[in-house]
């Protein structure tokens, strides 16, 4: 995948003290707080449940490569994606999990820097001279004017030498995205349906192998997942009673009420409804997927929303079918403005129907390339609708921060939503 950056604005909502936020006391928002807390807890370990999965699954695969064990390394994946999807609504205004971020979800990548790529993927470029580096390929390079020993591939090697070496932030080697290029490899099909295809050959240890290198593309794997694992064996714990999540977010009661806002608004106005959504249809392309080389990208927007909607209502089911739920952000809203809270419920829920629609037609055969392809009128409808509703949703939390008498509440934006014609620029 190549990587575009475009410039991000930032709309700033300075909302003054009114009277009527007094009414809100009558629902304790320490409550609401720990609420809030509790589901990232369950989220983050939920996260690390299904990412131990993963990493079993890859243990399996890489001791007895066959087209069976990474079929079920791949369905590992995709089921761990669905819990995590759900905890992005935390990283906007919990600056703990925004710096950490990066280290497991990081998107978009240039996949040359990994392993192996079509011809017609490319070189290095201006903008990145190690898109087609190829570490899984080279024990040795020069990386930024030093001489790396990549002899061993391990977890330390990802993240601290190669994970956004020189700066460049598509030269992404950990996280969720490295392992679903090493599971699918890329999706060569455009707009036309179909993902990746790698062979289950690439990691055989015989004459089998398919891709040269298959020990050292196994030891690529293994360490990201082993680094995987251990990322949110630490994040589960920051959210966890005494956990720096958690003692920083509960510290100041207003500061902790405005991260929640902040994320719900980030994640569904400037990331999710602009750069991960209009921005690849205004383009029309299929590069533009988050989850590109799977063809996940419909389950990604569906549980991003999902994230949305349950931090506010202040529930949320568990990979094991529980439920955490507690005092929420709506029973707050409802204390001050029951008509609000009404209308927000309700912007959340046809949100989700609209990322439902794309997700059901995705899993009947439209792929999410296909949606994205210029003249596609019926997949444009469908992802206009996530769009717009995401949008939608944004101007009634922008109300509810003026109903709880926030301030400065910072609702990340983006050109495609705010200056469309800069991306083209």
């Amino acid at each position: 995948m190549i990587s575009r950056m475009f410039s991000t604005s930032v709309l700033a909502l300075s909302i003054g003290c009114g009277a009527t936020a007094l009414i809100a006391q009558q629902v304790d928002k320490a409550r609401v707080l720990n609420t809030y807390a509790d589901i990232a807890a369950a989220k983050y370990q939920d996260s690390l449940i299904t990412a131990q999965a993963l990493k079993a699954a890859v243990e399996v695969l890489v001791a007895s490569p066959s087209a069976e064990a990474l079929q079920v390394a791949r369905a590992a994946w995709l089921a761990a994606r669905v819990p995590y999807q759900q905890t992005e609504v935390y990283r906007f205004g919990n600056a703990i999990v925004d710096d950490w971020e990066g280290r497991v979800n990081a998107w978009p990548l240039d996949e040359g820097l990994i392993d192996y790529v079509d011809t017609a993927y490319g070189g290095p470029s201006d903008e990145n001279a190690f898109a087609a580096l190829n570490v899984v390929a080279n024990p040795r390079f020069e990386l930024s004017g030093k001489a790396v020993d990549a002899a061993q591939i391990t977890p330390a090697l990802l993240s601290d030498t190669l994970h956004e070496a020189d700066g460049i932030e598509a030269n992404v080697t950990t996280g969720y995205h490295a392992i679903e290029f090493l599971l699918w490899g890329q999706d060569l099909n455009g707009h036309a349906p179909g993902a990746g295809n790698r062979p289950w050959t690439d990691f055989a240890q015989d004459d089998a192998c398919t891709g040269g290198n298959c020990d050292r593309r196994a030891a690529y794997l293994t360490a990201a997942a082993d680094l995987l694992v251990s990322d949110l064996e630490w994040m589960t714990a920051q959210w966890q009673e005494g956990g720096a999540a958690r003692t920083q977010l509960i510290a100041d009661e207003n500061a902790g009420i405005t991260a929640i806002l902040t994320g719900m608004g980030s994640l569904s106005y400037g990331e999710q409804a602009g750069e991960r959504m209009r921005l690849g249809l205004m383009l029309n392309d299929p590069e533009e997927e988050h989850d590109c080389f799977s063809d996940n990208t419909h389950n990604s927007h569906y549980y991003d929303g999902l994230g949305i909607q349950n931090v506010y209502l202040g529930e949320y089911i568990r990979v094991d079918g529980s439920l955490v739920s507690g005092t929420s952000l709506s029973d707050l809203v409802a204390a001050t403005d029951a008509n609000l809270d009404a209308e927000m419920q309700s912007k959340l829920s046809a949100t989700m129907m609209a990322l439902g629609r794309i997700k059901t037609a995705a899993e009947a055969g439209f792929a999410y390339d296909q949606m994205l392809a210029a003249g596609n009128k019926a997949g444009e409808a469908l992802v206009m609708g996530g769009v717009n509703g995401l949008i939608d949703q944004t101007r009634s939390i922008e109300r509810v921060v003026a109903a709880l008498g926030l301030n400065a509440v910072n609702i990340e934006g983006s050109d495609s939503l705010d200056d469309p014609g800069a991306v083209f620029q």
